[in-house]
């Protein structure tokens, strides 16, 4: 069986503010030629459909077009949600769309009823994990400790139990939406941390034949059966150096693994550079950048005049302006935003917790802390739900 994974679609995203949707539905042309030239016999697609989880009404249209021209190939499409979704706005009218061939998969309880297919060598199993909020489906899989293992954990053991009870040679691929151990992020993705932590280990997915990830933008392979296909299209300048693409899983009688990246379309090419501005000016290296989408961090010791009129002359596409002067870490005038870049919000309460006493929080006050953040975060989920 030939699969086609791709996720983390954003639909509705722009990239510093401009708007992406004509991007997006070059994406969706190119998804749906790829199925039909390279004779792909089911579509993945592993959650963060939308962006946000109530997503502008152009967004839903695209969506809808999407719908339509992959129900039309005749091509089963399974989807789950993501933490970006609302999953049960994404999940309405799933047993109708269902009919069409496309198989919404947002509720956590069903994780172990899977989306059945067949070729020549008989069955495939596809299960849907949505993304699984730990604060908000602990209760539905009896786990003690809400974290993100646990609850997947759980998820999985329901996938490997029904998996028990197909028919002998079945082959499984499973959709699901976390953060794994091994995969890189990058500045796009929405923090999922759970007490101080947010990846899973590989191992939680043993026992099935593939599967496939959702949530890092960037396309990886984590082992030869667990691989994210990353977003379609860059949503960060962290994602400059990014190869945006789907896998192509060719899905073996004996369920062997055999992967094939197919590239997305560039809507424009990312670029970050650094350096005073008139070197930024003048440098001939840089010609190759004038037409990208740029971002410029400009090292001046002082801010120079209207620096992204001038940049524009040269970079018609600079979106982004950063200021970093070349200055030592320890410089008073180091930026309070320098200071924390790259760090968590319980890294930087912690150090305000320092300057205020002269001392960091001991391992309680470091729980509280955690748990304190651990339930806004979950509140904001519930709240995402509720709207």
């Amino acid at each position: 069986m030939r699969v086609l994974h791709t996720s983390d679609w954003h639909l509705g995203r722009a990239f510093h503010r401009v708007n992406l949707l004509g991007a997006q539905a070059e994406f969706i042309g190119h998804l749906v030629a790829t199925v039909r030239e390279r004779e792909v016999d089911a579509v993945v697609v592993s959650g963060d459909v939308y962006d946000r989880a109530v997503p502008p009404l152009a967004a839903i249209e695209l969506f809808d077009t999407a719908l339509h021209r992959l129900a039309d190939l005749g091509v089963p499409t399974v989807m789950i949600s993501g933490n970006h979704d609302s999953a049960r706005r994404l999940g309405v009218g799933a047993g109708l769309i269902g009919r069409a061939g496309i198989h919404l998969r947002t509720e956590p309880s069903a994780a172990g009823t899977p989306v059945v297919l067949r070729d020549a060598h008989g069955d495939v199993a596809f299960y849907g994990l949505p993304y699984l909020e730990p604060a908000l489906v602990k209760d539905e899989f009896g786990v003690d400790k809400a974290g993100h293992e646990a609850v997947l954990g759980a998820a999985m053991d329901r996938v490997r139990a029904d998996l028990a009870t197909c028919a002998r040679g079945t082959r499984s691929v499973v959709l699901a939406h976390a953060f794994v151990t091994g995969g890189q992020a990058s500045d796009s993705e929405r923090d999922i941390t759970v007490g101080g932590v947010a990846a899973v280990p590989a191992g939680v997915f043993h026992g099935v034949d593939y599967v496939a990830l959702g949530h890092l933008h960037g396309c990886q392979t984590i082992t030869e059966r667990v691989r994210y296909s990353g977003s379609p299209l860059a949503y960060s300048f962290s994602e400059a150096g990014h190869r945006k693409s789907m896998w192509l899983i060719d899905l073996d009688a004996d369920g062997s693994v055999t992967a094939e990246r197919v590239d997305c379309p560039v809507p424009r090419p990312l670029a970050r550079i650094s350096g005073a501005l008139d070197d930024l000016l003048a440098d001939p290296e840089l010609t190759r950048h004038e037409d990208a989408w740029i971002e410029a961090t400009l090292t001046d010791p002082v801010r120079p005049a209207d620096p992204m009129a001038r940049l524009t002359e040269r970079f018609p596409h600079t979106l982004s302006l950063v200021f970093a002067p070349e200055r030592a870490p320890d410089d008073p005038q180091v930026s309070y935003a320098r200071r924390l870049a790259g760090r968590s919000d319980q890294q930087i309460a912690q150090d305000f917790v320092a300057h205020v006493r002269g001392a960091g929080p001991d391992e309680h006050e470091a729980t509280v802390l955690r748990e304190a953040f651990d339930a806004v975060r979950a509140d904001d989920a519930v709240r995402e739900v509720a709207r």
